[in-house]
């Protein structure tokens, strides 16, 4: 882990290690953990703004992310949900629309 990103999701608000009295950030086992849901829930597609307000919903079982009921989390999960999904339909209509101009590009008959 960078010390780069750990200060990003510090910054976020997602992460808040301990100082020291020589003022140097430490990490615990509690952080490293920390760490892991929040990696956990960037690869599910969750902007850091959505993670910092459901961060606290999750918990970790090895290396899977297990969510606890929690006010206001199937919103945000369902609001995430439909933002992938449109983004999907819009990145498909792009292939789309690519592969039209690359088949014309390679002078390929127009299909439909």
């Amino acid at each position: 882990m960078s010390e780069r990103l750990l200060r990003y999701y510090e910054e976020q608000g997602l992460l808040q290690p301990v100082r020291g009295p020589n003022g140097y950030r430490e990490y615990d086992e509690p952080d490293i953990a920390i760490v892991g849901r929040i990696r956990a829930l960037l690869a599910a597609g969750l902007p850091t703004t959505v993670i910092a307000q459901i961060l606290h919903c999750v918990h970790g079982d090895g290396d899977r992310v297990v969510p606890e009921p929690c006010q206001g989390m199937i919103v945000h999960l369902q609001r995430e949900n439909t933002r992938i999904d449109e983004a999907i339909k819009q990145l498909q209509s792009s292939q789309q629309a690519l592969d039209v101009l690359l088949a014309a590009a390679r002078g390929e008959p127009e299909v439909g």
